[in-house]
């Protein structure tokens, strides 16, 4: 690997203006970081995560990066690849429910200049677009509709509706898979809009996300992109359209649950014997549309069908609610000052998911969007992460003469760390530099000299196996250096006794600053766990009734954000007498 960067003391980066939303909007922040999951509910209650899980049937055997990989544009298209994995922690799923996510290998493409259609597209089933952090965007459906005799799959004019239908299956970021891995949204993506400071909090001790209750300060972010080529936005943007200054408000989307209030019909009285009308225009009805009626087993709600548009009931877009049939406006946006058509997540005040979620049962534009599998046009290569993210070194940050050097780093690479005092010449500081998570750092000695200058050069020199987001195969075979356990002492102990354990780390221990949050011994967790430089302490003590015979001893470290903890740990480490 050749990607290297150099730092010097005083040297300052320029920061370039976004030129094309489609293009600069993409997150890629984490792009060198694996994809975790919480595989249940005790491993989300401890902040375990994994990198690596199976079933029996979805087999992520090696670690895939998480989201964008790639972007390339053309005068009409911007291309994206993506491994459709979440850059959050996803999961953990209900108890019984079958699937988990896997490396997509997605290679899709949306129009740069997008036209609009004078008859509607209605949306399918499968990606319809993808979110800003390469996951996938479904629409409203679970792919089940009423066929006049029983539910099956496919599309009809009782179309169940994914959220109310499948929500029991969603993770805490309002996400699932289906039996082919893909993991995706139906509705708000909170997980997302937290990473994008989108007015969502996230507790730290139930790892869940929800609305902020604070004042709304700021319009959404672009959250996603349409195959149409139009963006999708978080829920909140200016009251008027096209006024950036009359203030900012939750979006308010323009269906009603038909239940009797606000002129709609009201099913559970009459039963579900048409269905409205805006999905008479789109599916071009006639004839029976009959389904059954609202019970227990078939609540209101259940059907996308079981809404109205308020535009057919008199009711005036713009004054009485916000967004189209579609779930869009046109207006303006900060990327957009000049206007553009945009979708808007639809949630209650509470933040509760609202029908239509993220997009209407059609789209505003023409989708000519999709997916692709190859690149049959010159393109301009706008960013390439994963594996083979650029290096970026922060500012080195000194205490009492001590330098600490930190970079952006790909997790599973080896580093290798230089220094110079004139550029004519480098001198090694260190070589197989492990990254933890997506970063590297490395304690680079002490300045003591007034006026010293110093050069730094960090070089990416291996990475450890991995899934990529292209082809079948692994890649990797680097000789990373993992985070172990370099020694413990003692190596024994008896039941029923407290022992001191002293824990050295390898040789690439976090930086100084950072605690140990925990320390164990197979089963047992330590007390007063302590750090002194690379060595961790703790006391254990020893159950009567543990099982003897050796257990893998391991330390416990706070990850960088977003990524979870990471363990330092040294297998059979330790023998219980």
């Amino acid at each position: 690997m050749k990607l290297h960067s150099i730092f010097a003391l005083g040297l300052a980066g320029v920061s370039l203006q976004a030129a094309d939303p489609r293009i600069d909007n993409w997150f890629t922040r984490q792009s060198g970081s694996y994809a975790r999951i919480y595989t249940d509910a005790a491993a989300k209650s401890a902040g375990k995560a994994s990198t690596t899980w199976s079933n029996g049937t979805q087999n992520q055997t090696l670690p895939a990066y998480s989201g964008i990989q790639e972007i390339y544009s053309s005068d009409a298209w911007v291309y994206l690849r993506s491994t459709g994995l979440g850059v959050h922690v996803m999961g953990p799923w209900s108890v019984g429910f079958p699937n988990l996510p896997s490396n997509q290998k997605a290679f899709y493409r949306i129009p740069r200049l997008p036209a609009v259609p004078v008859t509607p597209s209605l949306t399918g089933l499968g990606s319809i677009g993808y979110f800003v952090d390469g996951v996938a965007m479904f629409d409203s459906r679970d792919a089940f509709y009423w066929n006049g005799t029983t539910e099956t799959q496919g599309s009809g004019n009782w179309n169940r509706e994914a959220y109310v239908n499948e929500g029991a299956t969603f993770d805490p970021a309002y996400a699932h898979q289906q039996q082919g891995g893909t993991y995706h949204y139906h509705a708000n993506p909170i997980a997302l809009r937290y990473l994008l400071g989108d007015h969502v909090d996230f507790n730290t001790n139930t790892r869940t996300y929800s609305e902020s209750t604070t004042t709304v300060t700021r319009h959404s972010p672009i959250l996603g992109w349409v195959a149409d080529g139009f963006p999708v936005y978080g829920p909140y943007g200016y009251s008027q359209a096209t006024n950036p200054a009359s203030g900012l408000r939750r979006m308010l989307s323009g269906y009603q649950l038909r239940n009797g209030n606000r002129g709609t019909d009201n099913l559970t009285a009459t039963g579900r014997s048409s269905i409205p009308a805006w999905a008479k225009r789109l599916y071009g009805t006639t004839g029976t549309q009959t389904a059954p009626a609202v019970s227990t087993s078939y609540p209101l709600g259940r059907y996308m069908e079981d809404n109205a548009y308020l535009g057919d009931l008199g009711f005036s877009q713009g004054i009485d609610f916000d967004l189209d049939e579609s779930n869009g406006r046109f207006c303006v946006t900060p990327e957009f000052p000049n206007g553009t058509y945009a979708y808007f997540v639809s949630i209650a005040a509470d933040g509760t998911p609202l029908y239509p979620y993220n997009i209407g049962r059609s789209y505003h534009g023409s989708p000519v969007g999709g997916d692709v599998t190859t690149l049959s046009e010159t393109v301009t290569t706008n960013y390439v992460g994963g594996p083979n993210r650029p290096i970026a070194i922060s500012a080195p940050t000194t205490a009492g003469g001590e330098v600490t050097l930190v970079w952006t780093a790909i997790e599973g690479g080896s580093y290798q760390v230089e220094s110079s005092s004139t550029l004519n010449g480098w001198s090694s500081l260190a070589t197989g530099v492990a990254a933890i998570g997506n970063q590297g750092s490395l304690d680079a000695g002490s300045i003591t000299t007034l006026g010293d200058l110093r050069f730094y050069r960090v070089s990416a020199t291996s990475v450890a196996d991995y899934d990529p987001v292209t082809g079948t195969t692994s890649t990797g075979g680097g000789t990373n250096q993992g985070p172990d356990l370099a020694s413990v002492a003692p190596t024994s102990g008896n039941r029923g006794t407290t022992v001191s354990v002293t824990m050295t780390l390898g040789q690439n221990p976090p930086p100084t600053t950072i605690n140990p949050s925990t320390a164990t011994l197979g089963t047992v967790t330590g007390t007063s766990v302590k750090r002194s430089n690379n060595t961790v302490t703790a006391s254990f003590a020893i159950p009567s009734t543990a099982t003897p015979g050796a257990v893998t001893v391991s330390v416990v470290f706070p990850g960088p954000p977003g990524m979870g903890d990471v363990t330092f740990s040294l297998v059979n480490g330790f023998t219980i007498q």
